[in-house]
C-alpha cells in the first residue's frame, strides 16, 4: 500500500516536471523519442529484466533475449529510416566523423577472428545503433533544444524512478562483490546508476547555468524550477549510488562547465586547453599512482577501487596483442583464465569487464583498436575545442563530455557498446563536427524584393543568395 501511494506521488511529480519544463518556443522532431528510449534502456536495464526474464553475468553476453533483440531492432530500423530521410544533413556529418567510421569498420572486421562471431556481430550492430541515435539528435532541426529535451526526458523518468525503487522496493537495491549493500535504482549495479546520473546531471547543470545567464529565456522561472529539481535529484542519487568514479566525473565535468563560463578562461583558448589538461591528466594520474589512496578513501572506496588485480590478470590472459580477441569477445573466451588468479569476492559469473576502458579495448581489439580509440579522443577533443571557440555555451558541454569520457574510462569500461558514457562521447564528437560545419556555411541574406535596374549590379553584388538546408 505504501509503495503504490509513493508511486502515485512519484508519477504526479514526474508529470509536474514535464509540465514546468515545457517550452513552446522550440519544436523538435518526434524522432527525438527514439534516442530517448534507446538511452532509457541503456541507462537502466534491459526491458526483459523488468519482466523477470533477463539473464545476468557471463551468460547474458551470449544468450541475450528475443524480446530485447526485437526492441533494439525496431528502434534501429526506425532510426535508420530517419537518418536516411535526413541524408542531406547526415552525409556531411559522417564525412567529418572519419575516426569513428574507421573504428566501426575495424570492429566489424574483427568479428571474423572472434571465437563467437554471431554474438560479436550482434553487438556490433548495436554499436551502429549508438551512432544512429546520435545522428538523430545532431541532425534535428534545433539540435541544442533537442539535447536539452533529451536530458529532461531521461532524467525526469529515471531519477525519480530510481529513488522510488531504492526507498520502497528490493528491486532498487542489491549487494556488491564484497557482500555489502548497494543502491542500484533502475540499473543493475551502483556503477551503472552513477554513470547515467552523472551524465544527465551534467546536462541539467548546463541547463541551469544557461537559464540563470539568460534573463530573457521563455518561461524561465518554471523551467529553472524543473531543471533545478532534476539537478538536485542527480546530486542526491550520486550520494546514494556511492560510486567514486561518477562523483569525481561530475565534479570535474561540472567544474569545467562553470569555469569556462568565466571571461578570464572563455576568451583565452590556451587557458581552456590548460584547464582540460589538468582535469584529465591530473585526475587520471592521481587515481593511478601515489594519490589514489587519499582520493578513493575520501570518496568512501577501497584503495585502487579494487581493480588493479583485475587489470593485471586480464592483461596476462590477453590473446593476440595486435588485433585482440575480436569485438566484445574477450570475456567469453578468457573469463576463467582471468578469474582463477583473483580473490574470491569476484564472483565467477559477475566479472565481465576489465573496469578500464583502455584495457577493455586492448583485450578485444588489440593495439590497433587502442590506437583507433586514441584517434577518436584526440580528434574529438580538437574539434570540441574549436567548437568552444565558435559557440562557448554549447562547446563547454561538449568539452565536459569529452574530458569526462577520457577520465571515466580509467576505472570503468567506458567505450563498450550500449554504455551511456560511449554514447555521450560519440554525441560530443559528432556534435562538435556539426558546430564546425554550421559555422563554415555561408550566411543566407534575403535579397530586397525590388532592385532598380540602374543599381541592380551594385546591389546584387552585396547579397549572396544561398540555397540553405533546413536543419
Amino acid at each position: 500500500m505504501i509503495f503504490w501511494l509513493a508511486f502515485l506521488i512519484c508519477s504526479t511529480g514526474i508529470a509536474g516536471l514535464f509540465f514546468l519544463d515545457r517550452d513552446a518556443s522550440t519544436r523538435n522532431s518526434k524522432a527525438l523519442w527514439l534516442p530517448v528510449m534507446w538511452l532509457w534502456i541503456a541507462g537502466s536495464r534491459p526491458v526483459s529484466a523488468w519482466f523477470g526474464m533477463g539473464t545476468y553475468g557471463l551468460a547474458s553476453t551470449l544468450d541475450g533475449s528475443p524480446m530485447d533483440a526485437a526492441i533494439f531492432a525496431a528502434l534501429m530500423v526506425a532510426g535508420i529510416i530517419v537518418v536516411f530521410l535526413r541524408r542531406d544533413r547526415t552525409i556531411p556529418l559522417l564525412k567529418s566523423s572519419g575516426p569513428i567510421l574507421i573504428y566501426l569498420l575495424y570492429c566489424l572486421i574483427s568479428v571474423t577472428w572472434s571465437a563467437f562471431p554471431e554474438p560479436s556481430f550482434k553487438r556490433w550492430t548495436k554499436d551502429v545503433g549508438d551512432v544512429v541515435m546520435v545522428l538523430i539528435l545532431v541532425t534535428d532541426g534545433q539540435p541544442m533544444a533537442a539535447l536539452r529535451r533529451l536530458f529532461s526526458r531521461i532524467g525526469f523518468i529515471l531519477f525519480p524512478a530510481s529513488i522510488l525503487l531504492i526507498r520502497y522496493t528490493d528491486l532498487g537495491r542489491g549487494y556488491d562483490p564484497d557482500g555489502g549493500p548497494m543502491n542500484t535504482g533502475v540499473t543493475t549495479n551502483k556503477n551503472n546508476l552513477g554513470l547515467i546520473v552523472f551524465l544527465v546531471s551534467l546536462g541539467a547543470l548546463w541547463n541551469v547555468r544557461a537559464l540563470l545567464m539568460d534573463k530573457e529565456a521563455p518561461n524561465r522561472r518554471r523551467r529553472l524550477v524543473a531543471q533545478g529539481t532534476l539537478l538536485t535529484f542527480g546530486i542526491v542519487l550520486l550520494q546514494m549510488a556511492h560510486c567514486a568514479t561518477a562523483v569525481a566525473c561530475f565534479i570535474l565535468g561540472g567544474g569545467l562547465i562553470l569555469a569556462t563560463s568565466l571571461g578570464a578562461i572563455r576568451n583565452r583558448p590556451v587557458r581552456v586547453h590548460a584547464l582540460c589538461l589538468v582535469i584529465v591528466l591530473g585526475g587520471g594520474l592521481t587515481m593511478l599512482f601515489g594519490g589514489e589512496s587519499m582520493v578513493t578513501n575520501a570518496l568512501g572506496r577501497h584503495e585502487n577501487l579494487g581493480r588493479t588485480d583485475i587489470w593485471a590478470a586480464a592483461i596476462a590472459a590477453a590473446g593476440n596483442p595486435v588485433i585482440g580477441s575480436g569485438f566484445e569477445s574477450f570475456w567469453n573466451t578468457n573469463h576463467d583464465a582471468v578469474t582463477r588468479g583473483l580473490p574470491g569476492y569476484w564472483g565467477i559469473q559477475d566479472l565481465v569487464s576489465a573496469h578500464n576502458g583502455y584495457i577493455e579495448v586492448y583485450l578485444n581489439l588489440g593495439w590497433v583498436g587502442l590506437c583507433l580509440i586514441a584517434l577518436i579522443l584526440i580528434s574529438g577533443y580538437k574539434r570540441a575545442a574549436k567548437a568552444f571557440q565558435r559557440d562557448p555555451e554549447f562547446g563547454s558541454l561538449i568539452l565536459a563530455y569529452v574530458a569526462t569520457g577520457i577520465f571515466y574510462s580509467i576505472t570503468e569500461a567506458g567505450f563498450r557498446v550500449l554504455t551511456p558514457s560511449w554514447i555521450f562521447l560519440l554525441l560530443a564528437v559528432v556534435s562538435a563536427s556539426g558546430v564546425l560545419r554550421d559555422s563554415e556555411l555561408p550566411v543566407q541574406v534575403d535579397p530586397p524584393k525590388y532592385i532598380p535596374r540602374k543599381s541592380s549590379v551594385v546591389l546584387a553584388s552585396r547579397f549572396q543568395i544561398v540555397q540553405s538546408t533546413k536543419i
